[in-house]
């Protein structure tokens, strides 16, 4: 089985994904890092040189990679899901869980650690907070097509295996 972790930037699908993939004696895969080691560069340094529509491309030939893996939780990027057609293809796939999470939540958690995402390190404040808010808006409707929906900010493992193995 693959189980694919969606949700904003700092929802926690990777430290989660790992926490849980040991539970289940799965191996974890992060989508961020596995494209990281293939391009040589961080997901920022790929935004600033190539820009988001080029990393999307490389960011999809990835996850479609993922599909032959077995017994492995992937932690997805945050907006893995909202391009393409990632979603229908995780799903058909996989199983897709969304940590969902609160903007001010998200806001909170990304204020200490923005400065190796992208779409979040040059913002601030009452910005952080507005850019999380629209961003969310705009990729609810896609992360809540996701199989299982929990609630990010109290998520655990034994929860995620309680819903999806009953």
């Amino acid at each position: 089985m693959r189980i694919f972790l969606v949700g904003f930037m700092g929802c926690g699908k990777s430290s989660l994904g790992k926490r849980l993939a040991k539970k289940l004696n799965y191996s974890f895969l992060d989508l961020d890092c596995r494209l990281e080691e293939l391009i040589g560069m961080t997901v920022s340094d790929a935004f600033d040189t190539h820009g988001e529509e080029h990393f999307r491309q490389m960011e999809k030939k990835v996850l479609h990679e993922t599909f032959g893996l077995r017994n492995t939780i992937i932690a997805t990027g945050g907006g893995t899901p909202c391009y393409f057609d990632n979603m229908e293809q995780m799903k058909n796939n996989g199983v897709t869980v969304y940590l969902k999470m609160s903007p001010l939540s998200l806001s909170y958690r990304l204020r200490y650690a923005s400065s190796n995402r992208p779409l979040v390190k040059d913002l601030t404040g009452s910005d952080l907070e507005q850019f999380v808010d629209q961003k969310l808006r705009e990729r609810e409707p896609v992360y809540a097509q996701s199989h299982v929906i929990i609630k990010g900010e109290s998520a655990k493992p034994d929860q995620i295996i309680s819903l999806l193995f009953g």
